[in-house]
């Protein structure tokens, strides 16, 4: 189970996340089902993008090697290590770590997951030709910040719904989703935004639209004051642990 802590959490505080992970851990194991919990940091977007069609296509890109972001590589390593040792796939977290990294240099995880499109009715060539199927964008620009700096904090719920305001998620379960619309390349804590470094590309329908999300994203990434780096993951929670 990943439990996310910070600014884009469910829980507002660390230690609120902590004792939801308990929490789960406690009545899960209590059930009989073998349960870890991850406490997993969310004060900045997990990898470089945030929408739909711009997620799948980063999702792609990490199964086949053509970019695997360092922060969703290793979060998703830590979760993946859990899972195979609470199944006995691996004797413990270095063996499945090994595993899971033989898997995407081999091909087969990329493999696997074109299976499973085409499982699901979608196209049998979906890995080899991703671009040919998702949905685009009709104006892809990047947004710059107001002022140069280093990125101090982003307030990821913001940037979440600032996808939401774009139409790439619901506010009532009515709402139509358009998948082509987010955001990519996202800026990462701690680098520096000027003239020649974007805050992120934004994928957007018209003029109007990219402006809200421009204006959007300026607000919700702060520029300059002080940058304290934290830990892409912080803790498992084990049954032992609660």
């Amino acid at each position: 189970m990943d439990v996310k802590v910070g600014s884009g959490a469910f829980m507002p505080t660390y230690e609120a996340s902590e004792d939801l992970a308990k929490s789960i851990v406690a009545v899960a194991n209590g059930a009989g089902t073998n349960t870890t919990a991850i406490l997993t940091d969310m004060n900045q977007v997990l990898a470089s993008s945030a929408g739909n069609a711009v997620e799948v296509r980063e999702a792609v890109r990490f199964l086949t090697g053509e970019y695997r972001n360092p922060r969703l590589l290793e979060v998703t390593m830590a979760s993946c290590a859990e899972m195979l040792v609470l199944g006995k796939l691996a004797k413990d977290t270095a063996q499945a770590r090994e595993k899971l990294q033989a898997v995407l240099d081999n091909g087969q995880a990329a493999d696997r997951f074109g299976k499973m499109v085409a499982g699901l009715g979608g196209p049998s060539d979906f890995v080899e030709n991703y671009d040919k199927y998702l949905a685009k964008a009709e104006i892809i620009r990047p947004v710059y910040a107001q002022q140069s700096g280093v990125i101090s904090a982003m307030d990821t719920r913001a940037i979440g719904m600032a996808v939401v305001g774009m139409g790439g998620g619901r506010r009532v379960a009515t709402d139509r989703i358009d998948y082509a619309v987010g955001f990519d390349q996202f800026i990462r804590l701690g680098e520096i935004a000027d003239n020649n470094k974007p805050l992120a590309m934004i994928h957007a329908r018209n003029e109007e639209q990219w402006q809200q999300a421009a204006n959007a994203l300026q607000s919700a990434i702060k520029v300059g004051g002080d940058y304290v780096p934290t830990p892409d993951v912080y803790r498992q929670i084990r049954a032992q642990d609660v």
